[in-house]
């Protein structure tokens, strides 16, 4: 039967590029973790509170506060609308418009990022841009029947450079592979657009003909650049800084025409 379905089935359009965005610093001009202490009594954690917190083990500090928060009254309408209001990175929304109007045979947008599901969403419907990601790859987070956001690793992996919850160049190899392997063919070219040291990680597994966007004199830019000097030839994307995403819009344009 299903061998029958399969037949009929028109054949699923073939996407040219595949694009990934990290959320916070890049898709919003703020980190979503540090907005919702808005939210907080006095707009500020106890001393306590912080003093928990361990290299290395973020999300589960995350969880604590999150859990703080409920404690205090704060409710998922408090944070969803801290969340809306957090500003886009220059240039983004019109980035956005621009993947938007190509053809559906163009990009396939994916956001890959260790904020959580519940900011990532809250923001992006109220922006209007849901519909532009075909995924969004972030620690899940769900309401408690208490009203207590409750947050969950994204996944567990080996890799040395990453935080325990969530290894986005894991992430980004299995997407590509198993992408591939459902299309039958590989894309075109895969771009990265990000800023931090969790999204240099990830580019490192680009190839030449790859694009990584660093957000210009952030820590993966700041990352990129040392290993150029340090060990030539380990990097392979071209990379593309920007301080506003309409420059990441212009080269897109220009490769999208080659």
């Amino acid at each position: 039967q299903n061998s029958r379905r399969g037949n009929s089935r028109t054949p699923p359009v073939v996407v040219r590029f595949l694009i990934f965005f990290d959320f916070d610093e890049t898709i919003v001009d703020e980190t979503s973790d540090d907005q919702v202490v808005q939210t907080a009594p006095g707009q500020h954690l106890p001393a306590w509170l912080k003093d928990t917190y361990q290299p290395g083990r973020y999300n589960q500090y995350m969880q604590r506060v999150l859990a703080y928060l409920a404690e205090q009254g704060v409710t998922e309408s408090d944070i969803r609308g801290v969340m809306e209001k957090i500003p886009a990175t220059p240039g983004m929304l019109n980035l956005f418009q621009f993947l938007r109007a190509r053809p559906a045979q163009d990009f396939e947008v994916v956001l890959v990022s260790d904020s959580n599901t519940f900011f990532i969403e809250s923001w992006l419907r109220r922006n209007g841009a849901r519909q532009l990601f075909h995924r969004v790859l972030s620690n899940p987070a769900t309401f408690s029947r208490d009203g207590r956001l409750v947050l969950r690793p994204f996944h567990a992996h080996d890799c040395p450079r990453c935080p325990e919850n969530m290894c986005k160049q894991v992430i980004v190899r299995d997407y590509v592979a198993r992408r591939a392997q459902e299309r039958g063919r590989p894309y075109q070219r895969v771009f990265y657009v990000g800023d931090g040291a969790n999204d240099f990680c990830p580019a490192l597994a680009l190839g030449p003909r790859d694009v990584a966007f660093p957000r210009r004199d952030f820590p993966m830019h700041k990352l990129i650049t040392e290993t150029h000097e340090a060990r030539p030839g380990e990097f392979k994307a071209v990379t593309v800084p920007w301080e506003s995403a309409e420059e990441v819009a212009q080269r897109l344009r220009k490769l999208v025409a080659e």
